[in-house]
C-alpha cells in the first residue's frame, strides 16, 4: 500500500509467483482495499501488479498442496479447518477476493485498475470489477479458467456479458481467446491502452485528476450506474460463482487441467 497525495495505490507484489493469489496475499488484498475504500482522504484508488504482470489469479501451486491447514482454520467457528482438497483451497482465497471486489463496488471513489502485463483468470475478473481499466500496449487479457476445467470466479462471469454484450462474452469465455491491449479495447472490456513506457505517468495523472475531482458527485453517480447495471445483485453473484467453482475444482476435470498445467501440455478433458 502506497500514498501518492489523496491516490491510494495496491500493488500485488508476488512476481515470482506471477502476482497469483495464495490466501496470505487474498487476506493483504482485502485488508488494503478495505482501507483505502472507508478512508475518507484518500480519494481515488490504483491497482497494478509488479514487475510487469497484473494478476495471474489464485495461485494454482498453493492449491496443488491443497493449502495450509492453518489458512483453512482461519474462517472456521471452532478455528479448526475442514479436510484439505482443491475446492476447499479454492474457498480460502475467493472469500477474500470476493468480499474485495464487493467493496471496490461499493466504495465512494473510483477504482482504477492499472493493467501492465498479463491478467488473466482471478487477475482478469479483478481488473474487470474496477471503475476504469487501463492497460499498457504489452499487455494481455485471458479469461483463462477453462485450461484448467474451472468455471469462473472473480465476477469474470457477472460483468463480462455487461461490458461487452452476451454474444462477446460467450467467445471470450468459451473460446478463450489471449487479446492484446488493442483488442481487449476494442471489444470494451477497458478503457484505454497506453505506450509501455508512459504507462504508469498516465495512469497516476488521470487518478490525480479524479482524486482533485467532486469526489461526492462520483460517488453517487458510481452508485446510481451500478443500480442500473444491476451490480445490487453481485454479491449473490459472487457467491455462486464460489460455489460453483469449489465443487468443479474436486471433478475430474480440474485434477488433469492442474496436472496439464504443470506440465506445460494443454488438458485431456472428457470421458
Amino acid at each position: 500500500m502506497e500514498r501518492d497525495g489523496a491516490v491510494g495505490i495496491i500493488t500485488i507484489a508476488r512476481r515470482d509467483h506471477f502476482n497469483s493469489m495464495d490466501v496470505a496475499t487474498a487476506q493483504e488484498f482485502r485488508k488494503a482495499g478495505l482501507q483505502f475504500s472507508r478512508a475518507e482522504d484518500v480519494r481515488c484508488v490504483v491497482i497494478r501488479g509488479d514487475g510487469g504482470v497484473f494478476c495471474s489469479g489464485a495461485d494454482l501451486k498453493y492449491i496443488r498442496g491443497k493449502g495450509d491447514e492453518r489458512d483453512f482454520g482461519y474462517l472456521q467457528p471452532d478455528g479448526v479447518g475442514p479436510v484439505g482438497s482443491f475446492g476447499e483451497s479454492f474457498k480460502q482465497i475467493l472469500e477474500y477476493l470476493h468480499s474485495t471486489i464487493s467493496e471496490i463496488k461499493r466504495a465512494p471513489k473510483p477504482f482504477i485498475a492499472a493493467v501492465d502485463g498479463m491478467a488473466a483468470a482471478g487477475g482478469f475478473g479483478i481488473a474487470m470489477a474496477c471503475d476504469l481499466v487501463f492497460a499498457s500496449e504489452r499487455s494481455s487479457f485471458e479469461w483463462a479458467y477453462h485450461k484448467t476445467g474451472l468455471t469462473g470466479a472473480e465476477s469474470s462471469t457477472f460483468f463480462l456479458p455487461r461490458l461487452v454484450g452476451l454474444r462477446k462474452a460467450m467467445e471470450l469465455v468459451l473460446l478463450n481467446p489471449r487479446l492484446t491491449a488493442r483488442e481487449a479495447h476494442a471489444a470494451g472490456l477497458i478503457n484505454d491502452a497506453f505506450a509501455d513506457a508512459e504507462f504508469d505517468g498516465r495512469v497516476l495523472e488521470i487518478a490525480r485528476r479524479l482524486a482533485a475531482g467532486p469526489t461526492e458527485a462520483y460517488a453517487v453517480a458510481k452508485r446510481l450506474l451500478n443500480q442500473a447495471a444491476g451490480v445490487d445483485q453481485l454479491d449473490y453473484h459472487l457467491d455462486e460463482e464460489l460455489r460453483h467453482l469449489a465443487a468443479i475444482a474436486d471433478r475430474p476435470d480440474f485434477a488433469e487441467g492442474l496436472k496439464a498445467f504443470f506440465e506445460r501440455r494443454a488438458g485431456t478433458f472428457g470421458p
